[in-house]
């Protein structure tokens, strides 16, 4: 395929992902209340093998082919049609990852450090344990994970993916529904991010210790530590000079952008070769950035075209991956069903009862609860890796997309029946 003939499919690609994203978003946002995040990743699913692969066969195989090309050989190349939506899917997962630790407020967690430590606790601990244990028994089910993964291995993944939160979309949440600042809502959103931060560091030390040779293992830890340690106590000293820059100027210039992403790019880059992937670097960067008007205005120059044209290629890379005929037997389904369970039960019931013994009643607590057990688009990326990393099967990787599906499929008109007396219906 010549360069011209690429660029003609990718744009084709392009104009039918966001055309069934958006058509997705307005139907699920207008007759079910759905957020944006829900209806993209169903519009990711609905791209893929288990909805327009059975309508049309034929054009799904011939716009989105399979990632790898098999050869007369038997070996495998990169589609290289494939692998530019994967490319453009993961700068937008690095921006966003960035934003998202542009608005990790720290503040939040000075004020209810305790209750939200306990709260965000519980979210961690108890999915994690409940999914280590599953990992543990299904680890020997090859249709599950890879035959050369670790039941201790697979504990610590499936653990972690289980203890994820959509952070952002809480965010949202509270923000619309203009209780982000009370004390409910403060507690949400410290519990939230400080669930989200510890989730990210669980999986760097998982990717880590997948790693064969121990010494690489310990150069992604420390590596890992180390950045983290420079990003804090030199690099956010360093990062201030874009606060100078910015008064300076009266406002984000086209150059002080383009050195945001420069640093951004560079941060990404540097935990990839570390060896703890890419979107943590950007997630560091953007909580060690100055905040106020500056980053204000850094996030409303970069939020819309991520969220509108980057992130919809990684929803439908994400389908493109989701096979819903794979969980073609009761097993697997019984697995999956057990899977909802487990993800409801380790992190909506224990951030319920965790936000009840922290003081707050039990409307407040079943609502944190709520919004913590949504996965959303973060468990797509967590669960990526771990496809991408060859921990996981796509049979699982189906069935804990079906699991995020449903977990944050909940989340609003729960969220709205819980609070209903408080506001008006969320409309997001």
């Amino acid at each position: 395929m010549s360069n011209f003939e690429l660029v003609l499919k990718l744009l084709l690609q392009l104009t039918i992902i966001l055309s069934v994203c958006r058509l997705t978003t307005i139907i699920g946002k207008r007759y079910f209340g759905q957020a944006d995040v829900v209806c993209e990743m169903i519009a990711g699913v609905m791209l893929g093998p288990s909805c327009f692969g059975l309508i049309s066969p034929e054009f799904q195989q011939w716009l989105f082919p399979k990632t790898l090309i098999l050869l007369a050989s038997g070996a495998k190349i990169p589609n290289p049609s494939m692998s530019i939506l994967f490319a453009i899917s993961q700068v937008g997962l690095i921006i966003y990852m960035f934003l998202i630790g542009l608005e990790f407020n720290t503040d939040l967690i000075k004020n209810r450090l305790k209750s939200a430590s306990f709260v965000s606790g519980a979210g961690i601990i108890a999915p994690f344990i409940l999914g280590g244990i599953a990992a543990y028994f299904l680890s020997n089910q090859s249709s599950l994970f890879n035959v050369d993964i670790t039941p201790w291995a697979a504990s610590l993944y499936l653990g972690a993916s289980m203890s994820i939160t959509a952070f952002p979309m809480l965010a949202r949440m509270l923000y619309e529904r203009d209780i982000a600042k009370t004390s409910f809502g403060t507690l949400a959103l410290a519990a939230g991010s400080i669930d989200d931060a510890t989730a990210w560091c669980l999986l760097a030390i998982v990717l880590a210790s997948l790693k064969a040779n121990p010494s690489i293992a310990a150069f992604a830890i420390g590596g890992g530590i180390s950045f983290v340690l420079l990003t804090i106590f030199i690099g956010r000293p360093v990062l201030k000079i874009f606060t100078h820059i910015f008064q300076k100027d009266g406002t984000v210039t086209i150059s002080t952008l383009t050195l945001v992403l420069i640093t951004l790019m560079f941060s990404a880059w540097l935990t990839d070769i570390i060896g703890i992937y890419a979107i943590f670097g950007a997630f560091i960067l953007g909580a060690a950035m100055p905040r106020g008007e500056f980053a204000q205005q850094i996030q409303e120059r970069t939020e819309y075209l991520t969220t509108a044209f980057l992130l919809p290629i990684f929803f439908v890379f994400s389908g493109l991956n989701t096979q819903i005929g794979l969980v073609n037997t009761p097993t697997l389904w019984g697995i999956t069903l057990l899977l909802i369970t487990i993800a409801v039960v380790g992190k909506g019931v224990a951030c319920t009862l965790a936000a009840k013994f922290s003081g707050e009643n039990w409307q407040e607590s079943a609502t944190i609860g709520v919004l913590m057990n949504a996965r959303g688009l973060m468990e797509l990326i967590i669960l990526n890796i771990g496809l991408e990393q060859g921990i996981i099967t796509p049979t699982l990787f189906t069935m804990m997309v079906i699991m995020a599906i449903v977990t944050t499929l909940m989340t609003s008109p729960l969220v709205n029946l819980l609070l209903q007396d408080k506001q008006t219906s969320l409309n997001i």
